[in-house]
């Protein structure tokens, strides 16, 4: 009895981390760049009483055994790093990736972070940051009263400086992949950084070897589906409610045990 609560209990806690990770998903439905998580669950030990061939008398042996399991756990979020859409909204400074890659962000401590998030803004002295004033690296400074500013699908940044009439080009925008893109760690602001799962960055132009183009007054929206996340938040709550009514169940089996045997 006591190990069917235990098996219960695991279930709960399963249950309740999913929840979190589908309530993370749908917090941030909005976030631009952001992509959605999934949990992956895995049995526990199991508790073998009888093995699988054991003899059962001096010429036969079990087919099958007798194995009792010990419940569930979450082994791990894995992130789907599918495209999310991409919406239009006129703003020269926002730039969408339609494909692999992330935009390199420098980070206060100097470390790099990474991120889909490509709505930029310029700093004071001009230079391309984030919404938390996180320069983008490698650095690209607008010069004051520059015209037509211009982000190529190959990164090319370009505008046109004051009394001349052709553009000039200030730089160009370099977008990193990974082996491994669902390994990077989270962090807040948008920004994901490097880890042993991940492996190393590729850093590249937009476009070649298998990254994302770039895509100039656009922002990618998040890849999470609301109706796909209400269907999952249903099974969730009816899975957490059948393993409640299984402790029910068992409470009562021990308390009838307890009173009448």
């Amino acid at each position: 009895m006591t190990s069917a609560l235990y098996v219960a209990r695991t279930g709960l806690d399963a249950q309740d981390m999913r929840m979190r990770v589908i309530s993370n998903n749908l917090a941030n439905v909005n976030t631009t760049g952001f992509k959605r998580d999934r949990a992956d669950f895995e049995t526990l030990l199991y508790q073998s009483v009888r093995p699988a061939g054991a003899a059962t008398s001096q010429s036969t042996d079990s087919p099958t055994g007798l194995s009792l399991g010990t419940g569930v756990r979450v082994a791990g979020t894995a992130r789907m790093h599918t495209q999310g859409p991409l919406t239009t909204t006129g703003n020269g400074l926002d730039v969408a990736l339609d494909g692999p890659g992330f935009f390199q962000i420098e980070r206060p401590d100097g470390r790099t972070g990474y991120t889909r998030d490509g709505s930029f803004k310029l700093s004071a002295d001009g230079k391309l940051v984030t919404s938390s004033g996180y320069a983008l690296s490698p650095s690209i400074s607008i010069p004051a009263g520059a015209t037509g500013l211009t982000i190529a699908p190959d990164g090319t940044v370009s505008a046109v400086l004051p009394g001349e009439a052709t553009a000039t080009e200030l730089g160009s925008i370099q977008l990193a992949d990974f082996p491994n893109a669902a390994g990077l760690a989270p962090l807040s602001g948008n920004l994901f950084e490097e880890s042993t799962a991940s492996g190393s960055a590729v850093v590249g132009a937009p476009g070649a070897d298998g990254r994302g183009r770039l895509v100039q007054g656009t922002l990618e929206a998040s890849n999470v589906n609301v109706v796909e996340e209400l269907v999952e938040m249903i099974q969730t709550q009816r899975a957490y409610e059948v393993n409640s009514k299984v402790i029910t169940a068992v409470d009562g089996m021990m308390r009838y045990a307890t009173q009448n045997l």
